[in-house]
């Protein structure tokens, strides 16, 4: 099991870093500072994004290295840049928080098409604190610590729940338009086991389609995706729906094991990922082989393309919180088969980065950086979505409430791709404009921390 602050962290690929042997103190004409204080760390920091940030060469001349660390590195930063971080291992308060990564759910303040507005569970991790206290994804908040959720204060009480260890929900069901059957729930922060990769197959008229819902890409995950698709394979699956609407990312190279089961006519040397850094890092160039084998837990390509699938189309829900390694799914098929995006606007992670920490032994800084350090392109050289991809299919999944389970035909956003599979009435009914999300709890600054 693991905590979930994993999924903030920028897509990570293995590679290895030695770089506690460099001393900045050493470079000739540099200030001096004591080793183990704070302005020495500083120079640590300084150092390292010197060489490996994207935006090295907007760095300012002079900084103040007499700044806390974590104020200091964000002083380093380019105004671009949403997404780079820093953490102090000796130090827990300093790791990114957020309701998800504390709990195990997420909710939505949305405001309907009468004025009203109401807070909807929209996410509840599989074996989570909020799983294992009954909470269920469709369910309305009322209230947190008996304080009412309204549109002004949705924010401040998400700030406030995320740095304590238990809270009580007032939570109730959605029925006929009203809230019904209230009760409290007390959730305890704790961990979140891995999610389980949920599919289910479709079947109208003799066609099927099947459903793959995949929470982030960890490390490893190429047997279950193998399994998943010698299922959709052996029964005979037309049509993919991949629901990666909550999908933070993680690994690339699971994301690309995912999309090397989807497509026909690639091979061993089919390109799947351009990555471009500053001047040290350069252009890098990754096939689907390549990039699968950075996980050194993976199954080899050609044994995975033994399940692949060999469509030419493809059906991906999306949010706001559809982020890296899910958003390189969307861009890099693109190639090679046509990608019907359903939702709203991803987040617009179009970058990669990896762990910079000191390497020395024994450790002598404590600090790990999550800096941007490429942007990330498909093999046609289309990138630079830092703004979101937008969907071809605008859906909003509060269109209905309550909220379905996800891989209910009848939820909003499969019913949006479902309709244009079998009747070609691409989102008939996708979007209902009197409905206004107010505020989601996995906003993107909750996500990454900052």
């Amino acid at each position: 099991m693991k905590r979930y602050f994993n999924f903030q962290l920028l897509l990570l690929f293995a590679v290895s870093l030695c770089i506690g042997s460099c001393n900045p103190n050493d470079d000739e004409g540099g200030p001096v500072f004591p080793e183990g204080s704070t302005e020495s760390v500083n120079l640590w920091v300084q150092d390292s994004m010197r060489r490996y940030y994207y935006w090295a060469d907007q760095m300012p001349a002079k900084p103040d290295y007499h700044l806390p660390v974590k104020d200091f590195f964000k002083s380093l930063l380019s105004s671009q840049d949403r997404f780079s971080f820093a953490l102090d291992t000796q130090d827990p308060s300093s790791y990114p928080r957020s309701v998800r990564n504390r709990y195990g759910f997420d909710y939505a303040v949305i405001q309907l098409a009468n004025g009203d507005v109401v807070t909807t569970v929209k996410l509840v991790m599989k074996n989570s604190p909020a799983f294992n206290s009954g909470l269920q994804r469709g369910m309305m908040i009322t209230k947190i610590n008996d304080k009412a959720i309204t549109a002004a204060n949705a924010e401040a009480l998400t700030s406030s729940i995320k740095d304590q260890t238990v809270i009580e929900l007032t939570v109730g069901n959605w029925k006929n338009g009203f809230i019904a059957d209230e009760k409290n729930i007390t959730v305890y922060y704790g961990y979140s086991f891995e999610q389980p990769l949920e599919s289910k197959i479709f079947e109208k008229n003799g066609k099927k389609t099947g459903y793959l819902y995949i929470y982030d890409f960890p490390d490893g995950m190429t047997p279950a995706l193998r399994q998943k698709f010698a299922e959709f394979k052996a029964t005979g699956v037309q049509d993919l729906i991949l629901d990666l609407r909550y999908n933070y990312g993680g690994s690339v190279s699971s994301a690309a094991a995912l999309c090397s089961l989807i497509p026909a006519g690639i091979t061993v040397s089919s390109p799947f990922i351009v990555y471009k850094g500053n001047k040290n890092g350069g252009e890098v160039k990754r096939t689907f082989a390549q990039q699968i084998s950075y996980d050194s837990n993976a199954l080899d390509f050609s044994i995975l393309r033994t399940n692949a699938l060999g469509l030419n189309k493809v059906y991906v829900l999306t949010s706001s919180s559809t982020a890296s390694a899910s958003e390189i799914v969307i861009n890099n098929l693109k190639p090679y088969l046509q990608v019907v995006q359903v939702g709203e606007v991803t987040l617009g992670k179009d970058m990669a980065g990896f762990l910079v920490e000191d390497k020395r032994k024994p450790k002598k800084i404590s600090w790990q950086l999550h800096p941007v350090i490429y942007k990330v392109f498909n093999a046609n050289g289309e990138g630079a979505y830092s703004n979101g991809i937008s969907p071809q299919i605008a859906a909003s999944e509060y269109t209905k409430l309550p909220l379905l389970p996800l891989g209910d035909s009848e939820e909003s956003l499969i019913s949006s791709a479902l309709n244009s599979i079998y009747s070609k009435s691409a989102g008939k009914n996708a979007w209902e404009p009197g409905v206004k999300v107010l505020f989601q709890s996995d906003t993107p600054s909750a996500a990454i921390g900052k």
